[in-house]
């Protein structure tokens, strides 16, 4: 709490640095201030990072209102891997250190850690869990954000290991004060049954390996997915035309997809999108990162027959905010971008 509140006094002196509106960021402590804050009548839209629990309560609060307000949830995902067999033949252990790197970036505490691994039965795949096993024993424990978190973590990683269906792989005991990385497999049928555990995010550093039998497998994999903000496809280039309907497949479950990289950086730019089908957000039209992050709280208006001097700044003929606009159908460039 105390790193928050020395990062809120930092926006708050750059807000009035650069003459923003008195109060346009607040910060509030305290249990049960979303539903407070949710409820109340001044909010017209919520956005929201946690879990899927909290995030559907805070949707349900938001449509019982006496005017219900949109909520734009970050909830659940684990982001799945897909590894390509020629890929995994040619630089396997590559793939196995940096794959096991982005697994235990910032202890695990990412939203789009990879959480599944997907592989074709080959050698080459055999040859990349040893590979994989070996670097995950590797990894140190690391510290969680909170004790809450770490008991969430040792709650999912105690789920993992109870299930007749996966083996532990690598990991040393899970200690009370540290996150241990962790590594599982578990078999096929279990997501292609629609087990919920394999669906179920493990927020920290432990992912799960599953081994598909040929391409219709893998196709009735991810057709088993619940919506996920990532998945990455990794493959050597002459093998990419031949697994192209991956591509359709995965942008049907996803909010980014990714080749030959891996999901937890997350670029702030045009292009990127940081959200996806429930439950990963509840509002797949969305991204929370990026520049149109904003759209989710705009709201149109249309102003008709109105006299040049009563617009609006933004829609007056002269322009004289020098912005890009649409005019007539026509996009016409910023007086200021030259």
């Amino acid at each position: 709490m105390a790193t928050a509140e020395w990062v809120a006094d930092a926006i708050v002196r750059a807000a009035e640095r650069t003459s923003m509106p008195a109060g346009v960021f607040n910060m509030i402590y305290g249990g049960g201030v979303g539903e407070w804050l949710v409820k109340h009548p001044a909010i017209q839209a919520v956005g929201f990072t946690g879990s899927l629990k909290g995030g559907n309560a805070l949707s349900r609060l938001a449509a019982e209102r006496a005017q219900p307000i949109p909520v734009f949830a970050e909830m659940s995902s684990i982001n799945p891997v897909i590894l390509l067999p020629e890929a995994l033949q040619a630089r396997g252990d590559n793939i196995a250190r940096d794959l096991s790197a982005s697994v235990v970036m910032g202890c695990g505490q990412f939203c789009t850690n990879p959480g599944l691994i997907l592989g074709l039965r080959s050698p080459a795949f055999s040859a990349f869990v040893e590979q994989f096993k070996a670097h995950m024993a590797d990894q140190p424990a690391q510290t969680m954000l909170n004790r809450g978190t770490l008991a969430s973590y040792r709650k999912g990683l105690e789920h993992l290991r109870t299930h007749p269906g996966v083996r532990h792989l690598a990991g040393s005991a899970q200690g009370d004060h540290q996150a241990q990385p962790q590594l599982f497999q578990a078999d096929i049928s279990l997501l292609l049954g629609g087990d919920e555990l394999l669906q179920e995010e493990v927020f920290g550093p432990a992912t799960v390996l599953i081994e598909v039998a040929d391409a219709q497998q893998l196709a009735a994999a991810i057709q088993a997915l619940r919506g996920q903000l990532t998945a990455t496809l990794i493959g050597e280039a002459h093998e990419l035309p031949n697994w192209g309907w991956l591509g359709e497949l995965l942008q049907e479950k996803v909010g980014r997809v990714l080749l030959n990289g891996y999901p937890t950086g997350v670029e702030v730019c045009d292009a990127m999108v940081h959200g996806g089908p429930y439950p990963a957000t509840s509002d797949a039209r969305g991204t929370s990162v990026g520049t149109l992050a904003i759209d989710r709280f705009l709201r149109p208006v249309c102003f008709q027959n109105y006299p040049n001097a009563l617009l609006p700044d933004a829609l007056k003929d002269a322009n004289p905010l020098g912005i890009s606009r649409l005019v007539d159908g026509e996009m016409l460039r910023s007086s200021l971008a030259d």
